[in-house]
């Protein structure tokens, strides 16, 4: 293909020339921004970062397997991260990858340390918005806190998500570690990580909620 265009643009006055190549620039232009939007940002904390195994063994990079062929996963997970930390690093992701689907999985770290639930709620807020502000869709992954925080903090706690989500016009997952969290066969020692056998199952619990976003269910 560049030796024939080569050989013609020697035949070809060059303001002829000059068009051809403007034309086939803003071809290769519109491609790529017809592509670009199909991406999926992942921000979350250590259960989307695979802590305690291998990279490629957590969720997030199986969702990548699974969806190479029609978008492309950006894990932006950090071990550690609350709301606070996502909500300072979110305006750079959208920026540089400007995601379809932005999936949110966050607060667990703020719940472990008892942040006040206004607060989380707040940062989850602004998260979502910005989020869907720049276009993208968002999944939003819901956490449960462990029953020893008291029974009205744990309450308060996992009534965010379900609010934002009713509020906002979310997708939600009720609970990313559903099946998992409760059976020490697939948690590691810590009682707070899964194990690399467990990824799958979490992956195919928060699949049918991301495949409404992917084929447009969500209302």
């Amino acid at each position: 293909m560049n030796t024939t265009f080569c050989k013609l643009r020697t035949s070809l006055h060059p303001l002829l020339t000059l068009l051809i190549a403007i034309a086939l620039s803003a071809t290769l232009s519109n491609t790529y921004a017809g592509t670009k939007h199909d991406n999926i940002v992942v921000l979350g904390d250590s259960l989307s970062a695979a802590y305690g195994i291998q990279l490629e063994q957590g969720w997030v990079a199986l969702l990548s397997d699974k969806l190479k062929d029609s978008h492309r996963v950006i894990n932006g997970s950090i071990s550690g991260e609350t709301t606070g930390g996502g909500l300072r690093s979110l305006p750079v992701l959208l920026t540089n990858h400007t995601p379809q689907i932005v999936i949110i999985e966050l607060g667990a770290n703020d719940g472990l340390r008892g942040f006040p639930p206004p607060v989380i709620e707040t940062n989850l807020r602004e998260m979502i918005t910005l989020a869907q502000d720049a276009g993208a869709q968002v999944l939003l992954v819901g956490m449960h806190i462990p029953p020893n925080y008291g029974a009205a903090y744990s309450k308060a706690f996992h009534a965010i998500y379900g609010k934002l989500n009713a509020e906002l016009s979310t997708v939600l997952v009720p609970f990313m570690l559903e099946g998992v969290a409760t059976e020490p066969e697939l948690m590691q020692d810590d009682g707070l990580h899964p194990k690399a056998n467990a990824q799958t199952m979490i992956l195919n619990t928060i699949w049918p909620y991301l495949d409404q976003l992917l084929n447009g269910k969500n209302s």
